[in-house]
């Protein structure tokens, strides 16, 4: 089993435990195509985890019924039942009430519906315990302030570049989360009137730099027509969409179609992180999420140089980081949702 990183006391994954399971927690993060489950103790120490793909269709109850199954696995290579759990928190996409524990807006999973659905309640069903919910970048944002590569600052944005552009922020040692939506990086307009977003808007930065709206735009291009292995690269690795995996390899074989339009996606990360710096001059961004975490430093070197121009105070930029927790941070976060006060 894959371990989170040790290093700084940052949590690793293990099998089987003798902690009592009163303190134990699960979180899952749920993403446009993963979902991913973790069991974790007071400490934040990963004791299982497990990963399942994204339903592509059968609406929220298919969701719900594989979100179980992946925190039973989860729960199993913990050596416990998910019963035993004394909570689940829940990391999602789209609108969240935390209060009604609803889900509405999710445009990046399972087709998507709009109407507030009680995905808390059904689940706990399933559990046996308590669910809470949280936006899914807020939650790995906060994980990271906790336990990864924002630990050392007391103001940090997260931006998770995966399936869409999320965000999040901690200012002076809080999170902050407005009325609900703060850090909606991704429907930041980049360019009026611009290209069409899965929000239904034009010109937000998801539009340009989102995995689904960058798949959306090399299916066009393929029919226009031009040629890309990124599609080769995706039946290879058995994949029904172009995953960051497949960016990244695409990119690795300097595939131009590929290269274009991530450089594209890179450039207006650039000007609307500098625009969130010109405004709140945090000390730090971390990028997580599928492609932030895939692609890594070397990207967001590029994005940090994209961002040079646009910065009022050239001479102070913001400590740039991957995310440390990897792929963990969203389900680890939504277990610190649920449970363990750091």
């Amino acid at each position: 089993m894959a371990e989170a990183s040790a290093k700084n006391g940052h949590p690793r994954a293990r099998n089987g435990t003798s902690t009592d399971r009163s303190r134990i927690w699960g979180g899952i993060d749920l993403g446009g195509t993963k979902i991913e489950a973790v069991i974790v103790d007071a400490r934040g120490e990963v004791l299982g985890r497990a990963r399942h793909p994204t339903p592509v269709k059968g609406g929220p109850g298919e969701v719900v019924k594989e979100l179980y199954g992946t925190l039973g696995e989860a729960a199993q290579t913990a050596g416990i039942t998910p019963a035993k759990l004394a909570g689940v928190g829940v990391g999602a996409p789209g609108s969240v009430d935390a209060n009604r524990g609803t889900l509405a807006h999710t445009g990046n999973v399972a087709g998507g519906w709009d109407a507030p659905y009680p995905l808390a309640s059904d689940l706990g069903d399933l559990v046996g315990s308590k669910v809470v919910m949280g936006n899914d970048v807020q939650v790995a944002v906060a994980a990271e302030y906790k336990l990864g590569a924002g630990r050392n600052y007391r103001s940090v944005l997260g931006v998770w570049w995966g399936t869409g552009v999320g965000g999040g922020l901690v200012l002076n040692g809080v999170p902050w989360r407005g009325q609900g939506s703060a850090g909606e990086i991704g429907h930041m307009v980049v360019k009026p009137d611009g290209a069409r977003c899965g929000c239904g808007r034009r010109g937000c930065l998801e539009a340009y730099a989102g995995r689904a709206a960058m798949e959306l735009r090399a299916r066009r291009a393929v029919k226009r027509g031009e040629k890309t292995i990124l599609f080769k690269i995706m039946r290879d690795k058995k994949r029904t969409r172009l995953s960051s995996g497949v960016w990244a390899k695409a990119l690795e074989e300097k595939d131009p179609l590929a290269t274009r339009l991530v450089q594209r996606g890179v450039r207006m990360l650039g000007v609307t992180v500098a625009s969130v710096i010109n405004l709140l001059d945090v000390e730090a961004v971390v990028f997580g999420g599928g492609l932030g975490s895939r692609l890594g430093m070397p990207y967001v070197d590029r994005i940090a140089d994209a961002m040079s121009p646009h910065l009022f105070m050239t001479g102070r930029r913001p400590a740039m980081h991957v995310a440390e927790l990897g792929d963990l941070s969203g389900a680890i976060g939504a277990a610190l949702l649920a449970g363990p006060q750091m």
